[in-house]
């Protein structure tokens, strides 16, 4: 059976199969670990706490990327949530 037909099949397009997805950047994984360090010393910091304090360290990034980041990291912001 042809690779089409299974595609087919299954209910897949094809660009599926030949995808293979990239891990992530080294500089990324620089950042995570930083930000790790300080969600551990500050679990009430957040986004933009957070780019403050790489910011004070020399790393220059935006709040979109710290965002993406922490949200990939599975790191939410502990505060009294709403009842």
């Amino acid at each position: 059976m042809s690779v089409r037909e299974q595609c087919r099949l299954l209910g897949v397009p094809r660009s599926t199969l030949y995808y293979e997805p990239c891990g992530p950047q080294a500089s990324d994984l620089v950042v995570m670990r930083r930000l790790d360090e300080q969600y551990t010393a500050t679990p009430f910091y957040g986004v933009e706490r957070m780019t403050g304090c790489l910011h004070r360290e020399g790393i220059r990034i935006g709040h979109t990327r710290v965002r993406r980041l922490l949200r990939v990291m599975g790191l939410e912001t502990l505060y009294p949530k709403p009842g």
